[in-house]
């Protein structure tokens, strides 16, 4: 529970900054499109521009996140999040040998019933515990929209 509270400190601090950023931007926008000179200006949209890309790419991430997290709660409650990752009782992290012992298995049945979003979570928890994040993230992004449809 320590973790989701740092993980969501660590939100709200970014997200605060972010928009800390997005202001001084458009203050600075504002006053070089209000110069008149044509490359002013055009720095001027730019700097209007990019923060309304990082805010689409911010609100993105934080709707993925809580998707995720749903998910994995969901997963937690039901009993069913990958608990023969850890051999050792007790054990905080994953092995690599714990990993790659039961990966076959959380692969095998997402392929098997891949419209089965619990099937794409544990897997992406699998891939995760691997330290293999881009196809983590794949997973997890395949996990919600299989629990969406």
């Amino acid at each position: 529970m320590k973790a989701r509270s740092n993980a969501i400190f660590g939100i709200i601090t970014m997200s605060a900054l972010l928009v800390l950023y997005f202001f001084l931007a458009g203050v600075k926008a504002v006053a070089l499109i209000m110069s008149g000179d044509a490359i002013a200006v055009a720095m001027g949209i730019a700097l209007v521009i990019l923060p309304i890309i990082g805010v689409w790419a911010l609100v993105r991430e934080i709707m993925f996140g809580y998707s995720a997290t749903k998910l994995v709660d969901q997963l937690e409650a039901e009993g069913n999040l990958p608990d023969d990752l850890f051999v050792v009782e007790g054990g905080k992290r994953p092995t690599h040998e714990n990993v790659e012992a039961v990966f076959p298995k959380y692969q095998q049945a997402a392929e098997t019933a891949p419209e089965e979003w619990r099937n794409w979570m544990r897997l992406s928890i699998v891939y995760d515990a691997a330290g293999d994040r881009k196809r983590a993230r794949q997973a997890t992004r395949q996990a919600i929209t299989v629990e969406h449809n």
